[in-house]
């Protein structure tokens, strides 16, 4: 006998059950429902991109954590990291196709190849929704109502959306001295929740050379309280009135417009780690459970597209991290383990049946019964076995006797609850009933 190979997968990697993917494609078609709803379209791109693509504007940690190689062809390519950078790609190139604004929205897997830990992986899906072709408030704000929507759709209302705007950090640093530096210290801040505020100070004191500048940079980033006044603090700090804080105030006037401010803070803590942000910037926590870290962010990007065309297209976007928030669910109590999408099982009590057991099958499903018939006659214990495994709520038995009067006993596998020599209407009926208050 030949020697078996050990079935494994790679670190960071899973196999994911019927139970845990029914749970995800749930979740991702109310994320797509609510995306639809604000008018974004469906797209797709190639899970490899040649390396220059996803590289050109990155900083060196975001190239440690790609999957890049050398393919059959001798081409140097990598898998993407995010959807973000791969649609700047697409808007570039199919630039003549398309209208603007466009407003997109792609939910797939992307790859990094970092340390695996609690939520996190090297293999995950993300939920995007972007605008280009518009720098505006209401683009900032369109997105940032989504995500609020979106969660919510999804049974997750406690959170908080963590907002602040990168054009006026990097004038307060111009305005201290140490816009040279600004990458760096972006970088150095958004690790503040990670590391502590020691560790960053050290950080800031090296790229500054002024522990005056850096005890500056810690002030700006602790805020003053609410909204309103840390943007007032912000302003002043940075230099003034200009564009960038009245756009955070006019994105503050829609907030109150929807009745939904009491979302959002703005947090001058939240710079987003990667480079090609140039505006607002935002987070989205769980209230419960805050130290899972960011469940859906993202930013205004206006620069990005300009890598591959010399077309401006400012865009703002943001992306729902699905398997960090699943992991943020269950670990809250807040998922749904069902094994199938069933809503009815036909056990086979007697192989001579099976004919009519397809037929009774058939006229479930017209009425819109998800329904499977048991493929053989088993001991009933088995057949009961598999249908606890899949959480079908309700099962028919059909036997001799209801076949002959063409009707069926329907049993609530839940309660154990039977209703004994019914028409298949009835027992439809019934299962409607059931599926309808769920």
């Amino acid at each position: 006998m030949a020697n078996i190979i050990e079935p494994r997968v790679l670190k960071g990697f899973r196999d994911i059950l019927p139970a845990g993917e029914i749970q995800r494609a749930g979740l991702m078609e109310k994320i797509t429902k609510v995306y639809r709803s604000y008018g974004f379209v469906p797209i797709d791109t190639p899970v490899l991109e040649y390396s220059e693509i996803l590289l050109r504007k990155s900083n060196g940690e975001t190239e440690k954590q790609v999957f890049r190689f050398e393919d059959n062809g001798k081409r140097d390519v990598a898998m993407r990291f995010d959807l973000t950078v791969p649609f700047a790609r697409f808007t570039a190139e199919h630039e003549s196709e398309l209208y603007f604004p466009f407003k997109r929205y792609h939910l797939a897997k992307v790859w990094r190849g970092e340390k695996p830990q609690a939520g996190r992986y090297r293999e995950f899906v993300q939920c995007d929704i972007d605008t280009v072709g518009s720098d505006s408030a209401a683009a900032d704000f369109e997105i940032l109502s989504i995500m609020r929507a979106a969660l919510a759709e999804i049974g997750v209302s406690d959170v908080t959306i963590h907002v602040n705007h990168r054009g006026i950090f990097n004038r307060f640093l111009a305005k201290i001295g140490a816009a040279d530096k600004s990458e760096d210290i972006l970088r150095s801040v958004d690790k503040l929740a990670k590391v502590g505020e020691e560790e960053v100070k050290k950080e800031l004191v090296e790229y500054t050379g002024s522990d005056e500048k850096a005890s500056e940079i810690l002030k700006y980033i602790s805020g003053a309280g609410d909204f309103d006044s840390t943007l007032d603090m912000l302003e002043k700090m940075a230099g003034g009135p200009d564009s960038d804080t009245q756009r955070m105030r006019d994105i503050r006037g829609m907030m109150k417009a929807a009745g939904i401010e009491a979302t959002y803070v703005l947090d001058p803590s939240i710079t987003r780690g990667l480079d090609y942000y140039t505006g607002v910037v935002y987070e989205t926590f769980l209230n419960q459970l805050p130290s899972i870290g960011s469940v859906c962010s993202g930013g205004r990007y206006d620069n990005l597209a300009g890598l591959y065309t010399k077309t401006k297209l400012p865009g703002v976007g943001a992306s729902i991290g699905l398997d960090r928030l699943i992991a943020g669910l269950e670990q809250l109590g807040k998922t749904s383990r069902k094994g199938s999408y069933l809503d009815a099982e036909i056990y086979c009590m007697d192989g001579n049946l099976s004919v009519h057991y397809q037929g009774v099958a058939a006229a479930l499903r017209t009425k819109g019964i998800n329904v499977e018939v048991f493929p053989e006659p088993k001991k009933m214990g088995q057949q009961y076995a598999v249908t606890e495994a899949k959480s079908v709520p309700w099962g028919l038995l059909i036997g001799s006797n209801e076949a002959e009067k063409n009707l069926v006993t329907l049993k609530n596998l839940a309660t154990r609850e039977q209703f004994n020599m019914i028409t298949v209407e009835e027992a439809a009926e019934k299962i409607l009933a059931s599926k309808n208050q769920m």
